[in-house]
């Protein structure tokens, strides 16, 4: 467990700040938190070994990170989404009367993916793939930060 500790607590460091509103604004920046996540990650992989990080193990690191961001961020919008849902519902119909040159199909398909699972599925579709990737991104820019020298043995003596 403690080797995927870093990537737990990095992804713990995605999922919560993504989540909060008006902090994760700064998602939109690059996907800001969640490249620091992985460059967390990698920090954290440093500290704890004193060779240093190999690129595999930080990418993995990284895009554990990721995943793990994702899920929890997933989860907490879906908490926040069960306390404003109606609100939510109610601007999307709202907005899709307003024009009335949308089909109907549309307006169905709208209103479906404002309720009930729909809008988690559409989260897990875009933030899974994408926080990995950025995760895995940030991992190995991590790694380019933090990582620890080779320590070359001492020269033998010449005589």
């Amino acid at each position: 467990m403690s080797k995927f500790r870093p990537a737990l607590l990095g992804g713990l460091f995605i999922g919560v700040l993504s989540s909060v509103p008006f902090v994760s604004a700064a998602n939109l920046c690059c996907c800001l938190w969640v490249v620091a996540g992985g460059v967390l990650t990698v920090y954290l992989q440093q500290q704890a070994q004193p060779e240093p990080v190999e690129a595999a193990d930080a990418a993995v690191g990284g895009l554990i990170a990721g995943l793990v961001g994702a899920v929890i961020s997933i989860i907490v919008g879906q908490v926040l989404l069960s306390v404003t849902g109606p609100m939510v519902q109610e601007s999307v119909r709202r907005a899709l009367e307003s024009q009335p040159d949308v089909p109907p199909e549309v307006r169905d398909f709208a209103m479906k993916m404002t309720s009930g699972g729909g809008i988690a599925l559409l989260q897990a579709a875009i933030y899974l793939p994408v926080y990995a990737v950025f995760g895995l991104l940030g991992g190995l820019l991590g790694m380019a930060i933090f990582k620890k020298k080779k320590v070359s043995p001492p020269a033998a003596p010449t005589a």
